[in-house]
């Protein structure tokens, strides 16, 4: 049934069905939203953790590779990692919270073996671990990046939702029943008039 209703009783009782049935919707959407701002700040708290580890691996793995290159040079560490066997076994699942799916990975270092003993420079096993190391932790910063986007996603949808509900369709549903059971009341109030001075015609006779 539509909101513009004829003023009947049967369309008051649907309006306050309805408005019971919206109200409540509104009330689970405030609590999932609710809910979305704290496990975003956790994850907000989290991604900036990660962040910083990275940036300090970053910053780590950089310094042992310029000192790789500048013993080694530049061409033999690009022929080196050509014939480097897989270091690292990465795999993505799906995970969900407050009914966000996002992806979460899982990275493994494999053990490998160390080059510098034969004709390289130490330099460069140390240079390979931090690069290591740093491409795991830019997995779980992208894992967190990603899941703290959708989940702010989601609480701004869910705010727009709500905001809906609370300043639109709540108010017109309140509207359209407050103007339904004054109408509904004239009526009443004409028909005990009515009733009242047939009742007083009667007894008065002809």
């Amino acid at each position: 049934m539509p909101l513009e209703l004829p003023p009947t009783k049967s369309a008051l009782l649907y309006l306050r069905r309805q408005l019971r049935f919206i109200e409540q919707g509104h009330d689970m959407l405030e609590r999932k939203r609710e809910l979305l701002t704290l496990v975003v700040r956790e994850r907000l708290k989290d991604y900036r953790a990660r962040r910083a580890l990275a940036q300090q691996a970053l910053a780590g793995a950089y310094r042992w590779l310029g000192i790789a290159e500048l013993r080694m040079g530049g061409h033999v560490l690009e022929q080196l990692a050509v014939g480097l066997e897989p270091a690292l076994a990465v795999s993505i699942l799906p995970r969900s919270s407050v009914g966000v799916e996002y992806p979460t990975v899982s990275v493994d270092i494999l053990p490998g073996r160390p080059v510098a003993l034969m004709w390289t420079d130490p330099s460069f096993d140390a240079a390979r671990a931090s690069l290591l190391d740093l491409v795991a932790l830019l997995a779980r910063l992208g894992e967190a990046e990603t899941a703290l986007r959708r989940l702010l996603l989601e609480e701004r949808k869910t705010q727009k939702r709500v905001n809906a509900l609370r300043y639109n369709v709540i108010p017109r549903h309140r509207r359209r029943l407050a103007e339904i059971e004054a109408v509904l009341a004239e009526e009443e109030r004409m028909s005990r008039f009515l009733l009242q001075r047939f009742q007083a015609e009667a007894i008065a006779g002809p």
